[in-house]
């Protein structure tokens, strides 16, 4: 076959060409710098100095030095090092409860002989289908006095019907076998789970564990609708308060000559924001791919 009309063929097709080849990276190359260029512009203004933000207006693409004045006046106040401390704390407990919860209640829908299997199940598609309003969620947490506690940002949405569908995938594709033979070992109900079932899961328990923390992590609207007090707020509801609500951060004490800029404080609290699961989700990356197709395939 001559070079010129030789092409080699892929699954029936002719692979492309150099001018397909450059437009996919052209393409490509727009979409990175979609994505790419407001996250530098977040950084590098929370970095830049005093004077290149003001002259460039409030934004800055890529800072002449670093400032870390910013920072040190975020932590120095204790608001944004409480907050931060309180997201933590209801991310990790947030998290670990709903893991819990999600993996029993998947399992226990998940066996063939649970004879509550289905009317569970049914709660749990109408649960996901049809949520409820903010006013009777409202007076629930009301009145069962979780109003003004942590609390509320972790047990109204501690389960979610998505998540538990998921793990009931998973675990109804775990071969029977497996559980049969650990029963007859004398492993319980309890002993099954631990051992056998909960090890073969790691995939879907890191991307439901990713998705339930990054929940508890950007949740707000439930702590403006149950948290009053200013020393229970998490970081997303301080961050919306110094974007959002300038006056209520104190607006005429940030035109003083001690504090950085107004947007270099808006920015350096969205960094502070987002480190955390950025720095997470390499750990969970692998499990990923893996986790999300899990009960899209079946053998």
């Amino acid at each position: 076959m001559p070079r010129a009309r030789s092409r080699a063929l892929v699954h029936g097709q002719a692979a492309p060409g150099p001018i397909e080849n450059a437009i996919k990276i052209l393409v490509l190359g727009v979409l990175c710098l979609v994505v790419i260029v407001p996250f530098l512009t977040v950084v590098s203004t929370s970095l830049a100095p005093r004077e290149q933000i003001s002259a460039a207006g409030g934004l800055v693409l890529l800072p002449r030095g670093i400032d870390l004045s910013a920072y040190r006046a975020l932590f120095s106040g204790g608001v944004v090092s409480r907050a931060l401390g309180v997201s933590i704390g209801v991310t990790v407990v947030g998290t670990a409860l709903s893991l819990f919860v999600s993996c029993l209640l998947a399992y226990a829908t998940s066996r063939p002989y649970f004879v509550l299997a289905r009317p569970v199940l049914l709660v749990v598609l109408i649960g996901m289908l049809f949520s409820p309003g903010i006013i009777p969620v409202y007076l629930v947490v009301k009145q069962t006095g979780l109003l003004d506690s942590l609390w509320a940002l972790i047990i109204p949405t501690m389960v979610s019907g998505f998540n538990v569908i998921v793990l009931r995938s998973f675990f109804q594709g775990i071969p029977a076998e497996l559980t049969e033979s650990a029963t007859i070992d004398g492993a319980g109900e309890w002993g099954v789970f631990a051992r056998i079932v909960l090890p073969l899961s790691k995939a879907p328990l890191a991307v439901v564990g990713l998705f339930y923390a990054v929940g508890y992590w950007n949740s707000f609207f439930t702590a403006l609708l149950y948290i009053s007090d200013a020393a229970k707020w998490p970081m997303q509801l301080v961050l919306r308060t110094y974007v959002v609500n300038d006056a209520a951060m104190g607006q005429a004490e940030l035109a003083t000559e001690n504090l950085p800029p107004q947007s270099s404080l808006q920015m350096a609290i969205l960094v502070v924001s987002m480190v955390p699961i950025l720095l997470i989700y390499p750990f969970l990356q692998r499990h990923f791919a893996k986790g999300v197709l899990t009960g899209a395939v079946k053998g």
